[in-house]
C-alpha cells in the first residue's frame, strides 16, 4: 500500500510539474504576438521567442499575427448621385500594429473595420455619378482607405489598401450602357470615314493642282523653247541672206562681176517669164514685155545704185 500510495504522489508530482512547466515556458512563433495577463490585468506583449512566465498568475489572454490580413467586405447596394442603384464588393488590407490595442480597444476589429469600410463607399460612391465610378475607382479606394485607417487607429490596426472588386449596375442600366457605348462606337467610325473622306479628296485636289501647274510650266516652257528656235531659225536665215547679198556684191565688184549680173538677170527674167502662164488663166502684161534689154539695163541700174557709196550710207 506504501509502494501504490508513493506511486500515486510520484505521478501526482509529474503531472503538476508538467502542467507548470506548460503554463510557464511560451514560445511565440515569428510575426506572432502574445498579450500577457497577471491576474485579471495587462502585464505585456510577448514578441518572438522563448518566454518564462509565472505559473497560475500569468497567462496568455490574446494571440495576434502581424501579417497582413485581406478582409471581404460583402456585397452592397449604394446610390450614385444620378440615383442609379450599383452593387459593390471589395477586399480589404490591413495589419495589427499594436497587439495591446488591438486586444482591448474593441471587441472584433474586423468586423468594425468591414461595417467602416461599407458606410464609409456608400458615402463616396453617393457623390459621383454612375458613368464616373468606373473611371473612379482608384479615388474610390484612396478615400475610402483614409477614412477607415483614420477610424481604426485606436485601435491598433493599420489599414493598407483597399480595392473594389466588383461593380454590378442593374440590367436595365447595362442595356442603356450597351447602346450608348455601340453609339459611340458607331459616331466615333462615322467621323474617322468622313475624315479619311476629306483627307482623300483634299488629296486628289492637291494632285490636281500639281498635276495643272505641272502641264502649265510644261506648255511654258514648250513654247520658250519654240520661241528661242524660231529666233535662232530666224537669225540664222538673215545671217545667211546677208551673207548671200555680199558675196554678190563683191562678185559684182569684181572685174567681170557686173556682166555677169546682167546676163543673169535676163535668164532669170526670160524663166519667170515663161511660168506665168502655168499658174495663173488671168495674165496682165506690161507694154513693154519684149523689151528684155531695156529690163535688164533698167535692173542693172537698180544693182549699180545700191553698190555706191552714197547708197551704202
Amino acid at each position: 500500500m506504501e509502494v501504490t500510495s508513493f506511486s500515486i504522489v510520484t505521478v501526482l508530482i509529474a503531472v503538476v510539474v508538467v502542467i507548470t512547466l506548460y503554463r510557464t515556458a511560451r514560445v511565440v512563433p515569428q510575426q506572432q504576438v502574445f498579450v500577457v495577463e497577471r491576474l485579471g490585468r495587462y502585464r505585456s506583449s510577448l514578441q518572438a521567442g522563448f518566454h518564462i512566465l509565472v505559473p497560475f498568475l500569468d497567462r496568455v489572454a490574446y494571440k495576434h499575427s502581424l501579417k497582413e490580413r485581406a478582409i471581404d467586405v460583402p456585397q452592397q447596394v449604394c446610390i450614385t448621385r444620378d440615383n442609379v442603384q450599383i452593387a459593390v464588393d471589395g477586399v480589404l488590407y490591413l495589419q495589427v500594429v499594436d497587439a495591446q490595442r488591438a486586444s482591448y480597444g474593441i471587441g472584433d476589429y474586423g468586423f468594425a473595420i468591414a461595417q467602416l469600410a461599407q458606410t464609409t463607399l456608400r458615402s463616396e460612391v453617393g457623390k459621383i455619378d454612375l458613368d464616373r465610378t468606373f473611371e473612379e475607382r482608384a479615388a474610390i479606394n484612396a478615400s475610402v482607405v483614409q477614412e477607415v485607417d483614420r477610424a481604426s487607429d485606436p485601435w491598433g490596426v493599420k489599414v493598407l489598401r483597399y480595392e473594389i472588386r466588383d461593380i454590378a449596375p442593374p440590367r436595365d442600366v447595362l442595356a442603356a450602357m450597351e447602346k450608348q457605348m455601340r453609339a459611340e462606337r458607331e459616331k466615333r467610325a462615322t467621323i474617322l470615314e468622313s475624315e479619311a473622306d476629306r483627307e482623300s479628296q483634299i488629296n486628289r485636289a492637291e494632285g490636281e493642282k500639281q498635276r495643272v501647274i505641272r502641264e502649265s510650266e510644261a506648255q511654258r516652257q514648250k513654247q520658250i523653247n519654240e520661241a528661242e528656235g524660231e529666233a535662232h531659225a530666224i537669225r540664222a536665215v538673215a545671217e545667211a541672206t546677208a551673207e548671200g547679198i555680199r558675196k554678190v556684191g563683191d562678185a559684182i565688184s569684181s572685174p567681170g562681176g557686173l556682166d555677169s549680173a546682167r546676163i543673169r538677170v535676163a535668164e532669170q527674167y526670160v524663166s519667170e517669164f515663161g511660168n506665168l502662164a502655168r499658174t495663173n488663166n488671168t495674165i496682165i502684161l506690161p507694154s513693154n514685155l519684149a523689151d528684155v534689154s531695156g529690163f535688164v539695163a533698167t535692173a542693172m541700174e537698180v544693182v549699180k545704185g545700191a553698190g555706191t557709196p552714197a547708197a551704202k550710207s
